[in-house]
């Protein structure tokens, strides 16, 4: 382990203040104390410490790492093996060094447990004597390099007493380059349950560990078009995890054959069922074909086997993030109705694919922390368990640690996880040393809980993290197989038993209040605008499924995409939250947007009446019913339109409709036609509009016109008519005259007689 940020402040600090000359003195001082100690002069007092430590001497440190405490739980006559590596993480040389074991310390408490487990440095106030007669030889280090030991210690050479739990430690003595006297450089601790009297056999201590198969998300909304609907994932990792040294693949093989409850997301079976057959995988912005089936196969067949005689919990569909829920989505509309089906899919999901009956009456909020609105959301689907954590539902005053089960009030209980246990395999468990002392603490913190009131019987709760890596999961497996086989002081139960199990009237039964939630896990929860986003894309999708013939085919494959939005796993992951967010969306416009209104040109409408021809065209791959196609004028009051058209288009078909109109009044209008569905009225897809020129008369003008035009032809009648009679009677005149006598002489040879043509005035 390399050397704390606090102990080299720390060094540097002294340096500075001492300068060379005090440095020399303090390094005297140090080496003093370490004979004395080595001598096994100084006090020996309970105190706790993680594994690797380092300890560090002006510029040199050392990290001393036990990777092995064999056997776990030593008994009397025993030879203890402890085997590890020293690393030198200084600047300079380790020269003369040697390992030894320290005497054992005796820890009285779970809580003294703990501060020894927090140490990172040598004491002499919390570290016991050296073993004198077991040490081995290291040598010379030279930086940055590791040298491993092996010490072969008697137990009895321990100093080990009465029952209880023991802090052993191995330091490491020696000089560096720099500083030519013997000192501690290093120190690494470990804890041994020692039971030789044998007192705890049979005691009622049980345990429920629980064993969760959960992911992030992987499946897509995204189908393909054709008829078996080929599902798409956004990318390779889940098939990376359920293939030979994948994550999920050694949780299933290594849970086969542990006491565990299983906690499984029903949307990850489903993700791996849809591997089965034919599934698309997007590489970069480019869908390829998977090629997983056999692997996925594989898995679901391991799973099946190795559920088969354990307890199986059903979370919600897409394991939902029930804080998050609570404290930004509630007031949304819809969000709480995503938890309800999502737990009611939860149960058909297991029991088809895994052929297992499973229980769904269990909640997990994130890390088991809760307050009233989480435990209220949590209930609300039908669950009446909780599963907390004791950092969350304290029991601060209380002097041992209470069965796990706790009533909660209105018929719920809070099952309550040990946060110690439960936090034991956070760390990387690829380290050999983090992983043996995980499983160390493991036994010794279960074998001080069964020493407290040894008399009275208590259900335990171990939730490890959600989505555990390989080896942390590996780490789980062979501390659990450590308990099965030297851990008499133990049993193992399933979770409805520990949740049904008397519970201890002393423990706090308060659900903490909502100041209380850690800011850390709220820093982390989906924001409001995320269920609003969820909200509207839900709207999308029902106003989409009521035009649809086959409505399953869209609304399953969106419908989970939507409650896979509220995913637990979008934890640390904000941008690829929203990104998802946006590609269910926007995939579900896409597939709105295949039903349209072709886009119609400027029309000329001549005569009062008229037709317009509408097209709707669906290219989607099923058959489209329910909606109704309007058309509507701007100028209503000069161009009227026919009734609504009903709608009904086969699956990558079109439809044509005609409107008929009549005109009332010349000049340009605009005409919109839109879709509206036809069992709410609701407008679906955007509108076409398109310019009508319109050439048409009204009756009044056309009255008017036809007046002139009966003038004009009675005018010319009545012309044609007096030229007519004009002729005839000139013709008569000419054939009455004298002979040799013309109109002319005769007019003017009579005065008095008038032209031809006018009349004499009778009164003339």
């Amino acid at each position: 382990m390399a050397e704390t940020p606090s102990s080299r402040s720390g060094g540097d600090r002294r340096g500075k203040l001492l300068g060379r000359p005090g440095r020399r003195l303090f390094g005297l001082l140090a080496a003093l104390l370490a004979t004395l100690l080595s001598s096994g002069l100084g006090p020996a007092s309970a105190a706790s410490a993680p594994h690797a430590r380092t300890a560090t001497n002006e510029g040199a440190a050392a990290t001393v790492a036990l990777t092995e405490v064999s056997p776990r739980v030593p008994e009397e006559g025993d030879t203890l093996t402890l085997r590890g590596t020293v690393t030198n993480e200084g600047e300079t040389a380790i020269l003369n060094s040697s390992v030894a074991a320290r005497q054992g310390v005796l820890l009285e408490s779970r809580a003294a447990l703990d501060e020894s487990m927090a140490l990172t440095e040598f004491s002499l106030d919390t570290d016991g004597p050296i073993v004198q007669g077991h040490s081995q030889d290291i040598g010379t280090v030279r930086p940055g390099m590791s040298r491993t030991f092996s010490l072969q210690v008697p137990v009895s050479a321990l100093s080990l007493g009465a029952d209880g739990v023991y802090q052993v430690g191995v330091t490491l003595t020696g000089q560096t380059e720099d500083g030519r006297w013997d000192r501690i450089l290093g120190i690494d601790r470990s804890l041994l349950p020692w039971t030789p009297s044998g007192s705890t056999e049979g005691a009622g201590t049980r345990l429920t560990f629980l064993w969760p198969l959960v992911s992030r998300t992987h499946l897509t909304a995204q189908t393909g078009a054709d008829e078996e609907q080929t599902p798409a994932f956004r990318d390779g990792s889940l098939l990376e995890e359920i293939s030979p040294g994948g994550r999920l693949h050694r949780m299933v093989t290594l849970g086969a054959d542990l006491p565990v409850t299983w906690v499984i997301d029903p949307d990850l079976l489903a993700s791996v069922d849809a591997m089965v057959e034919e599934y698309q995988v997007y590489e970069g912005d480019e869908l390829v074909a998977g090629d997983g089936q056999q692997e996925a196969r594989a898995w679901l067949g391991a799973l099946q086997d190795a559920v088969r005689n354990d307890e199986v919990v059903a979370l919600p569909s897409g394991d939902p993030d029930l804080a998050s829920l609570a404290h930004q989505g509630r007031e949304v509309q819809g969000a709480l109705r995503q938890l309800a089906t999502a737990t009611e899919t939860a149960a058909v999901t297991v029991d088809t694919v895994l052929r297992v009956e499973p229980t769904t009456d269990f909640a997990w909020p994130v890390e088991g922390a809760i307050d009233p609105s989480i435990v209220s959301v949590a209930t609300s689907a039908g669950a009446h368990h909780v599963i907390a954590r004791s950092d969350s539902l304290r029991d601060d005053g209380l002097a041992h640690t209470p069965s796990a089960a706790r009533p909660i009030g209105d018929g719920n209980t809070a099952v309550v996880a040990d946060a110690t246990l439960s936090t034991l395999f956070t760390e990387d468990m690829s380290s050999t040393s983090n992983a043996a002392m995980a499983g160390q603490q493991l036994l010794a913190q279960t074998f001080a809980i069964a020493r407290q009131q040894s008399d009275t019987e208590r259900n335990l709760l171990l939730a490890p993290q959600r989505m555990p890596t390989g080896d942390q999961a590996q780490a789980m497996a062979d501390a659990i197989r450590a308990l099965q086989e030297d851990a008499d002081w133990i049993s193992f139960d399933n979770l409805s038993a520990t949740a049904a199990a008397e519970p201890d009237p002393a423990a706090n039964q308060r659900v903490p209040s909502a100041d209380e939630y850690p800011s850390r896990l709220r820093q982390q929860e989906l924001p409001t605008s995320a269920f609003q986003t969820m909200r509207e894309t839900q709207r999308t999708l029902d106003d989409f499924a009521v035009i649809l013939t086959r409505p399953d085919r869209v609304e399953s494959p969106f419908g989970n995409a939507i409650r896979r939005e509220m995913s637990t796993s979008w934890r640390g992951h904000e941008s690829g939250a929203a990104a998802y967010r946006f590609a269910v969306q926007n995939g579900l416009e896409d597939l709105t947007g295949r039903v349209s209104i072709i886009q119609k040109s400027p029309i000329t409408l001549s005569g009062r009446s008229a037709t317009i021809p509408v097209t709707v065209e669906n290219n989607l791959v099923q058959d489209i019913q329910g909606l109704e196609l309007r058309l509507t004028s701007s100028r209503r009051l000069g161009l009227e339109v026919s009734e609504t058209q009903q709608i009904a288009v086969g699956g990558g078909h079109s439809q044509t409709v005609k409107f008929s109109t009549t005109a009332r009044a010349n000049g340009r209008t605009f005409l919109e036609a839109r879709l509206f569905t036809t069992e709410d009225q609701k407008a679906y897809g955007e509108p076409m509009r398109f310019q009508a020129s319109v050439t048409s008369y009204t009756p009044r003008v056309l009255m008017v016109i036809a007046g002139g035009l009966l003038l004009v032809v009675l005018a010319g009648i009545r012309m044609y008519t007096q030229r007519k009679r004009a002729a005839r009677e000139g013709e008569a005149s000419e054939d009455d005259a004298p002979a040799g006598e013309s109109d002319s002489d005769t007019n003017d040879g009579d005065a008095g007689t008038p032209p031809r043509g006018e009349r004499l005035d009778p009164d003339e």
